[in-house]
């Protein structure tokens, strides 16, 4: 079974592009309501907007079937102040999107789409946090666990954070980040991947403020940045059930040639 793992930045053009990727589930971010031209897919239910308190943005997380090769069941979720004990209950919705999904010769595997929206912190006019929106999301993610061994679930995403170093080199920031890797390994969800050598090239020149030892590999491009060819900082993950982890082959789609119409690459994931 192939997935990807693709924030389409609210473009109407990915969605036609994953029609030619030969995948069977497309996990997705900032993903507006699909164009005509998709209408084959099959998408997962529910209002096309993220919505945290206070604002609303025009796209959401989304779970798509690719293929007939596979059966999905969506699973609801719910506003958390409306929803009952059993529910999945999400802090923000449009941030978290899952379904079950079962290949036509395998166990069934529970999918999930993240995002991590910045936010502006309450004391401060020039910060934007994200972490504190990942934090939400795990918590979120928590309720589809409902056993310490045995489950069966890879959940991939754009958590806007950096991986094992913070911002020209805080310390401070990266020791933010990393409570978010911590509490996904707590859970029985480790970080998969992608890194280098097999999961895509990395960043050339390298970066001043990347470790000399990471195996991080550019998933995402500013405007400033401009083109993919110039991406340095990782912000898309996938982690996995330890039942599945040895199962997984995670590879960012970041060649220049590759990378596609979005600020984000495409990742794509296969279960072997």
């Amino acid at each position: 079974m192939k997935i990807v793992s693709w924030n389409i930045a609210g473009s109407r053009e990915p969605w036609r592009r994953l029609l030619d990727m030969d995948a069977d589930i497309a996990l997705l971010q900032e993903a507006g309501k699909p164009p005509e031209v998709a209408a084959c897919i099959d998408v997962n239910p529910g209002p096309w907007r993220t919505a945290p308190s206070g604002w609303r943005l025009p796209w959401r997380t989304a779970v798509v079937r690719l293929s007939k090769r596979v059966q999905v069941e969506w699973i609801e979720t719910k506003a958390i102040e409306y929803a009952a004990s059993g529910d999945l209950a999400v802090s923000h919705q449009g941030t978290l999107a899952a379904a079950t999904v079962t290949p036509p010769d395998g166990e069934p595997i529970v999918v999930v789409s993240m995002y991590a929206p910045w936010r502006k912190p309450h004391t401060s006019s020039c910060w934007i946090v994200s972490d504190a929106s990942a934090h939400r999301v795990v918590s979120d993610l928590s309720l589809l666990i409902g056993r310490q061994q045995g489950h069966r679930i890879v959940a991939a995403g754009d958590l806007n954070i950096l991986h094992g170093y913070g911002e020209g080199g805080s310390a401070y920031w990266a020791a933010r980040y990393q409570t978010v890797f911590t509490r996904m390994e707590a859970l029985g969800l480790p970080f998969v991947g992608p890194q280098a050598p097999h999961g895509g090239r990395q960043a050339d020149p390298w970066p001043k403020e990347l470790p000399c030892e990471s195996r991080d590999v550019p998933t995402y491009y500013s405007i400033q940045q401009k083109a993919p060819a110039a991406a340095t900082r990782q912000l898309d993950f996938v982690f996995a059930s330890k039942a599945l982890s040895d199962s997984l082959s995670v590879r960012a789609l970041n060649e220049p040639g590759e990378w596609g119409p979005s600020d984000h690459c495409r990742i794509e994931i296969k279960v072997l």
